[in-house]
């Protein structure tokens, strides 16, 4: 059988049509997955908002309890008994972010974070619920709370860095600053110097 030969041309049109199909294939994949992926963010989303005020809720759930629980305000959130921070930041290789609920004396009630991609056991250790809990108690009234090695655990504005994880703990540092430099414009912040009194009367109404 004889063997056949194809011209440049043939093989430069054939190779050019496969990477065509090819490519449109993958965008109608993507396309038909995107509303399924951004579903599944949102449920991600409310679930971390969620955790900070002690509620562990899953995917089927997420809508429902936050529904129940949750307000969203601008650029925050409330809950029965305070206000929750969203948190955004840069860690050593890409994106971290969190949620810090506070109640209404400004002390951190829940917190939660995570990342894109922290070096596993090292800046990798802020997704966990041990790095989370060295949080509560501590106070975002007169300044923001701030990692520090060796931190003193009787210091309500420290927490302890991240062993090894320098440029983590500086990302979060630097996010913690920046959502209290926010937290301090929110009305219903207690500590807010713009934030109206209660009315005798009214107080007395209301006990």
């Amino acid at each position: 059988m004889a063997k056949k030969n194809f011209s440049n041309s043939y093989i430069f049109i054939y190779s050019a049509v496969l990477v065509v199909v090819a490519a449109l294939i993958l965008t109608v994949v993507a396309v038909s997955l995107k509303p399924a992926q951004e579903k599944n963010q949102r449920a991600e989303t409310k679930q971390m908002i969620l955790k900070t005020i002690g509620i562990e809720a899953t995917r089927d759930n997420a809508d429902q309890l936050y529904a129940q629980h949750i307000t969203e305000a601008d650029n925050y959130y409330t809950f029965d008994g305070g206000i929750i921070l969203p948190l955004k930041g840069t860690g050593l290789w890409g994106p971290i972010w969190g949620y810090l609920a506070l109640d209404n004396t400004s002390t951190v009630v829940g917190a939660v974070f995570d990342h894109k991609g922290e070096t596993p056991g090292l800046g990798g250790e802020i997704a966990t619920d041990k790095f989370a809990s060295r949080f509560i108690g501590k106070k975002m009234d007169s300044q923001a709370i701030h990692l520090k090695k060796n931190a003193d655990r009787g210091n309500p504005y420290e927490v302890d860095a991240i062993s090894g994880g320098t440029m983590t703990s500086n990302g979060v540092t630097a996010m913690l600053a920046k959502a209290y430099e926010d937290y301090k414009q929110i009305p219903d912040n207690p500590d807010n110097p713009e934030t109206p009194e209660i009315p005798e009367e009214r107080k007395e109404a209301t006990e």
